[in-house]
């Protein structure tokens, strides 16, 4: 293991790749974590929200995290995604993903129900019993409709097992006392580093893996490529992941396939920006993807 945290400081939020059928594609699968591996990434966090965990039956779910323990490549790590609204649910998968070997868990906030902060605390000392692995609390409110504050994260940090947190509210951006902070989003990555967190669970590293690790490796130059990646973070939003990220990656000929109902796949239009940015970085072109994580040519030195 590598990083701060001993996790690794890049790790790719991975795609659940799907076959024509919308059947997940572990031969794919496979593939790209190898890719990913290749090129910046440290980890993977394995079915979480750029996974489509969502629209994964338990069985899918399970399975996708027993591949990626038995097929990781060397020195990489395995994140699981376990949460659920449903605090049964989410003990059962965080028991199962620690018996298949991942070295760690990351369980999102309660959704749609709204817990207290009471009934947080309660929710992830139950999830902590299931696990003797490390628990990454995720905050996304901006999904969950729930917000973790600092002075709820500093309580949830006196968990045993609970050492780290991904964290999407930009606004509240800050290291927490016994927590490991990793950026939840692509745009805050620089900024967490800057702040001497542990890294980021990132989706723009599926395509500018390399230059996103040269923000760790070279701190000087580290606002410099970020200000050159923001439109490729800008691009793969453009509407609900993995939507784009899955569109940049068949366009660089990985073949992730589709994505399962409610997610459709990127617009006409979604898909010429995509496309245009992916051209803008030299990822696309005479070269074709084997160009896909070189560095761009406005940072070759």
């Amino acid at each position: 293991m590598n990083g701060m945290s001993g996790l690794g400081t890049i790790l790719t939020a991975i795609v659940t790749p799907f076959d024509s059928a919308l059947r997940v594609d572990e031969e794919s699968f496979v593939a790209l974590m190898h890719h990913l591996a290749a090129h910046g990434s440290d980890g993977f966090v394995v079915c979480g929200t750029t996974g489509e965990a969502a629209t994964l039956t338990d069985e899918e779910h399970l399975g996708l995290i027993e591949l990626a323990v038995r097929e990781r490549p060397a020195g990489k790590t395995v994140i699981a995604g376990t949460g659920s609204n449903d605090t049964r649910h989410a003990v059962h998968l965080t028991e199962r993903a620690t018996e298949l070997g991942v070295d760690a868990t990351l369980s999102v906030t309660p959704y749609y129900n709204k817990p207290s902060p009471r009934g947080l605390v309660r929710h992830y000392e139950e999830v902590a019993k299931a696990t003797d692995r490390p628990i990454l609390l995720y905050n996304i409110p901006g999904r969950t409709a729930l917000n973790m504050d600092p002075e709820l994260l500093a309580e949830l940090a006196q968990i045993e097992g609970v050492t780290g947190l991904k964290q999407a509210n930009a606004a509240e951006l800050q290291l927490i006392d016994g927590l490991d902070l990793y950026a939840g989003d692509d745009a805050s990555f620089a900024r967490v580093l800057d702040l001497g967190g542990a890294g980021g669970i990132l989706v723009a590293s599926h395509i500018v893996g390399d230059q996103m690790q040269r923000m760790v490796t070279e701190p000087q130059r580290r606002a410099e490529i970020d200000e050159s990646l923001r439109d490729v973070y800008e691009t793969l939003f453009l509407t609900a992941s993995p939507t784009c990220t899955k569109a940049a990656l068949n366009l660089l000929g990985h073949n992730v396939g589709g994505l399962r109902l409610p997610l459709i796949e990127a617009s006409t239009d979604e898909l010429a920006q995509v496309r245009t940015m992916l051209e803008r970085h030299g990822l696309l072109g005479a070269q074709g993807a084997q160009t896909a994580q070189h560095p761009s040519a406005a940072l070759r030195t």
